[in-house]
């Protein structure tokens, strides 16, 4: 995980972020990726967080950019949403090393 991205969103949240072993419900969902992850894994991890995700939060699969160590593709990432029943908007910037992918259920919209 990238720190700065952390405190960027807990100020901006007003909330300290958990981590996995935390156990009750959640407000949004931030899972951490990079490449070499097993992608099989990566459907569990999403089907496991959105079954803590409360009331629709959000939930982002953060990946390094292109060229930077680690980088995940952006369909290795589609296609672990998508076996996990999730549809997959396109990346967008975070910052200048770190990529979002949301996630949203089928069916759920915009």
């Amino acid at each position: 995980m990238d720190d700065s991205i952390r405190a960027k969103i807990e100020n901006l949240t007003g909330e300290d972020l958990v981590d996995e072993d935390y156990d009750s419900a959640v407000d949004g969902v931030i899972i951490w990726w990079r490449d070499g992850d097993d992608e099989d894994e990566l459907s569990d991890v999403i089907v496991d967080a959105y079954a803590v995700l409360g009331d629709d939060g959000p939930l982002w699969v953060l990946t390094p950019k292109p060229g930077r160590p680690g980088a995940a593709s952006s369909s290795t990432v589609q296609s672990a949403a998508k076996t996990a029943g999730m549809n997959a908007a396109t990346p967008l910037t975070i910052s200048k090393d770190w990529n979002g992918i949301h996630l949203r259920a089928f069916g759920k919209g915009r």
